[in-house]
Parts: C-alpha cells; structure tokens; sequence
C-alpha cells in the first residue's frame, strides 16, 4: 500500500513526533499490523476483544491497520516499512519471519508479537527485560514438541516410522536432531518434512505418507495452525494420526493435541501486554511471558474415523475430551 493511504488511514497526525501524541488529552492509539491471517480469523476477533476490556475500543481510541492482515511472507518487509515510516503506536505481529520484518524496519517503535520461542530466536536477551524494542509471548514450542512426540507414540504404541511437520523458519537444525533423536531412542524413526508457504502443505505430507509414516507431529508454528484446515484435510485423505500445537486444534478436527490455548494468548495475554505499552512502559518493562497452562485434548469423533481405540487410562488424563 502507498504511504498517502497509510497517512489517509490513521489521519493527518500520522507523522507527529511519538513524544508530542503521547502527551495529547484523548488521543487516538494506532496499531501497526503483520499477520498471514485474515482480520477475521478467530484469533484476531479475540484480540480485539481482549483490548476492549483495557479500554482500547476500534472506532473510539483505537485504529487498526486493516491492511496488515493476510500477508503473504514475500509482502512483511515491505508493509513492516510502510507502518514503521507513518509512526504508528505498536507494531503488532506473529512469528518469526514477520518480527524479523519489523525489526529491520524500526528500531524505536514496540514491536509486541507471540512466536514459538523469543531467546532461541535471538529476539530478546531476557525474558524479564527485554534488551530491544521486541516483547511478547513466548510460546515454549521446542519443549513441548518433544513432549508430544512422547504422547503420540504413547497412544500409537505400535508406530515404528513417524513424521514431523515444521515451519522451515522456526526450529532450529539442532532442535530437530534432538526430536529424531529423542524417537530412535524409543525405536522410532522419525523424518522431518519442512514447508515454508501454506501451498507446500499438502505434498509434504503425501510424501511423509509415502515414506511409510504411520503418524504426524505437526510441530509448533503459526503458520501451520493458520493453515491448520489444509492439514486435516490431508492428514484424513491419508487416515495419518497427527497430534497439534493447541487444544483449540482438537476442538475442530484435528485428532490429539497438546500445549497452551493460543485463544486464551490473544485474548487475556497479548492484550494485557499491549495495553501497558499504549499508556507508556517501556518495552523493558514489559516481560516476556510464557504460557503456564498447558492443555490434553482428543477428538473421539477423529479417533473413531481413523479407526483407532484410545485407552481408558488415557482418556482419564484428558483435560478435553470431544465425542
């Protein structure tokens, strides 16, 4: 988008220097925004809503880039310099690629953004201050994708090969070794098919199928829960167990899932955390959090189509059981 449309969008004070708007009774707050998802995903809706209960309401005090939803990974460097060059609030966005776009675009605006894993991604020092200008939520997903690689082969007592589904942007070579690691040590042989674009989904997962997979790890990553329908879609073609980041992916159809509810991080968290840098904190004196409750869910309706019988004893350890 040209930057007359962004000046148009946030109104003829766009350019005033930071300092000066924040002194101004009743000031308008204006979001930067990078995301792959559409405005309307429910992810976005609980955002907002969570906003609305700090007293940041669209239309009121509040505007929001409208433009920087549905982006594709080839369009977050330029939308990140058009946002940071108009002088917007915060900048607000998800995962890897799309921090590190921002990054490079600003220095000095907050950046607040949730992504798999801030240290190991070099985006803050320090989960209690953070040393630049990124904050946010940290998603604990190198630790919690071994630990549903245990529940999956737990429940798949019998699966010899597995299949890992990564972002290629979010873990790292060495996190990946200690997953195949982790499964031969347990005798399982584990391969990791990597994607960096939601068109490459599907094939990756025809061609772990192929391999001789008999079950899927979709490892942490926003860009796969964004895509999350391509995955059931295939992973159902192939009657392929897989189990899922969050619980919210169970809830639909995915088939077993672990870790925290990413609706509860846009909804109580990042909301928590934009409201504090809007009213001045700095971003070192906005934390870095992580999720502290971590849910077990399994679809029995998934199950039951892919012919699999789940034991009573697992299903006792359920926080969320679907039928």
């Amino acid at each position: 988008m040209r930057r007359r449309e962004f000046i148009a969008l946030f109104g003829g004070v766009a350019l005033w220097p930071l300092a000066a708007r924040a002194q101004e009774p009743g000031r308008i707050y204006r979001l930067g925004s990078l995301f792959g998802a559409p405005r309307g995903a429910p992810l976005h809706i609980a955002f907002f809503e969570g906003l609305r209960r700090f007293g940041f309401i669209e239309g009121q005090n509040l505007v929001a880039d409208p433009h920087g939803y549905g982006l594709r990974a080839e369009q977050l460097a330029d939308h990140a310099s058009e946002v940071a060059k108009v002088g917007v609030d915060v900048i607000v966005c998800s995962g890897d690629a799309a921090i590190r776009a921002a990054q490079q675009a600003t220095k000095t605006i907050p950046i607040l953004a949730a992504t798999d894993d801030m240290i190991g991604s070099r985006f803050a020092g320090s989960l209690a201050k953070p040393d630049g200008n990124v904050t946010g939520v940290s998603m604990l997903s190198d630790e919690l994708n071994g630990k549903r690689q245990e529940i999956l082969m737990e429940v798949l007592p019998g699966v010899r090969r597995m299949a890992a589904l990564d972002d290629v942007r979010t873990h790292s070579p060495q996190r990946l070794q200690i997953l195949q690691d982790a499964a031969r040590a347990r005798g399982v042989e584990l391969s990791v098919y990597q994607v960096a674009k939601p068109e490459e989904i599907a094939g990756a997962i025809e061609v772990a199928n192929s391999a001789g997979a008999a079950a899927l790890n979709v490892l942490g990553s926003l860009l796969l829960f964004s895509n999350r329908k391509i995955i059931f879609g295939s992973v159902a073609k192939l009657s392929l167990p897989a189990i899922y980041q969050s619980p919210e992916m169970a809830e639909v159809d995915g088939f077993i899932a672990y870790g925290p509810s990413l609706m509860k991080i846009y909804r109580d968290m990042l909301p928590r955390q934009l409201a504090a840098l809007l009213r001045g904190a700095k971003v070192s004196d906005v934390p870095v959090e992580q999720p502290t409750e971590f849910e077990l869910a399994i679809n029995l309706r998934t199950a039951k189509a892919l012919g699999l019988s789940i034991p009573e004893a697992f299903l006792l350890r359920a926080d969320k059981v679907i039928e």
